[in-house]
C-alpha cells in the first residue's frame, strides 16, 4: 500500500523523499520508479511538511513516530494511512502535541489496486482545516477523501469498512461454492450476478480468482485478522455484538494455522468450495 501512494506521489511532484524500515525494499523502488529516498526518519522529519506513514499494526506506527518525533519541526502535518485503533490514533496525536505537530488518522480502502491506480477512499479523523491544507496532495492518491470528525473518527470507520468487507468476503465465497455444487458455469454466474443487486467490488475482482485457486495477495488473511480483532475490541468496549466478526476470526484462524496467512482474503474459499467439484 505504502509503495503505490509513494509512487503516485513521486509522479505528481509531491513526493520529497521516501523510507522504508526494510531498507532493501526502499532501494528496490527507488531503483525502478527513481523515487528519492530519504537516509534516516530523521533526514525525513528535518525536510517534509506533510508525513504519510503506512505500517500493518499499532505497535508499528508507534516505533516510527518515535523515530521521527525528535526531528520534527513545529506545524508539521503527519497522517497515518495505517489501519490501527482509535485510541491508538488519539495517542499518537496527544504524543506529536509536544512537538507543535498535527496528526490524522487517515486509514484507507481500495486495496492494493487502489493504491497502485491511486483511486483509495481514504477516511479521515482529525482537524478539518488541517486536512483542507494538505488536499491538493491526496489528489494524487486517492479518488475520494472524506472527513469524518476528531482523531480516531476515521479509524471508527475504517472499522465499519473491515466490518463490511468481512460480511462481503463469507457471502461471496459461500455463495460461489453453493454455484460450484450446482455444477454451474461460474463464469457466467458471476458475469451476471456482477451486473445485478447482488453485484459487489470483491466478486468482480477476486471472483474469478478463487474458482481457479489464486489467492495472490490484494489483503492478507492476517492483516484483516488483524483488523477484525481491532472491530472486536472496539466493540465490546461500546456492548455492541459482532457475531459475523467472530465467525470470521475464526476461519481466519484455521486458514493461518494451515499456513495461508499471506494469501488474499478470498482464501476464505478453501474453507468452503465443494471437494468434489
Amino acid at each position: 500500500m505504502g509503495a503505490g501512494m509513494a509512487i503516485n506521489l513521486h509522479r505528481a511532484g509531491w513526493l520529497t523523499a521516501a523510507w522504508n524500515r526494510t531498507r532493501a525494499r526502499a532501494n528496490a523502488l527507488a531503483a525502478e520508479h527513481g523515487l528519492p529516498l530519504a537516509e534516516d526518519p530523521a533526514a525525513l522529519a528535518a525536510t517534509c511538511d506533510l508525513i504519510l506513514l503506512s505500517v500493518s499494526a499499532d505497535d508499528d506506527l508507534f516505533e516510527v513516530l518515535e523515530a521521527l518525533r525528535p526531528d520534527l519541526r513545529p506545524g508539521t502535518v503527519l497522517m497515518d494511512t495505517s489501519t490501527v485503533s482509535a485510541e491508538s490514533a488519539r495517542r499518537a496525536a496527544k504524543l506529536l502535541e509536544t512537538r507543535d505537530c498535527a496528526f490524522l488518522d487517515a486509514p484507507v480502502s481500495g486495496g492494493r489496486e487502489g493504491a497502485v491506480k491511486g483511486t483509495l477512499a481514504m477516511m479521515v479523523g482529525g482537524d478539518a482545516a488541517t486536512l483542507d491544507r494538505v488536499r491538493p496532495v491526496l489528489a494524487a492518491i486517492t479518488a475520494r477523501v472524506v472527513h469524518m470528525g476528531p482523531v480516531g473518527s476515521g479509524q471508527a470507520t475504517k472499522a465499519v469498512n473491515q466490518i463490511m468487507a468481512a460480511g462481503i468476503n463469507q457471502a461471496v465465497t459461500e455463495a460461489l461454492a453453493f454455484g460450484a455444487a450446482q455444477g454451474l458455469d461460474m463464469a457466467r454466474v458471476i458475469e451476471v450476478v456482477s451486473g445485478g443487486a447482488a453485484g459487489n467490488w470483491f466478486l468482480e475482482h477476486r471472483g474469478r480468482s478463487m474458482l481457479t485457486g489464486d489467492f495472490a495477495p490484494g489483503f492478507r488473511v492476517a492483516l484483516h485478522h488483524k483488523d477484525l480483532g481491532i472491530c472486536r475490541s472496539m466493540a465490546e468496549a461500546s456492548n455492541v455484538r459482532l457475531p459475523l466478526v467472530a465467525k470470521t476470526l475464526a476461519d481466519y484462524e484455521r486458514l493461518m494455522a494451515e499456513g495461508h496467512g499471506d494469501e488474499d482474503i478470498s482464501a476464505l474459499y478453501r474453507l468452503k468450495r465443494p471437494t468434489d467439484v
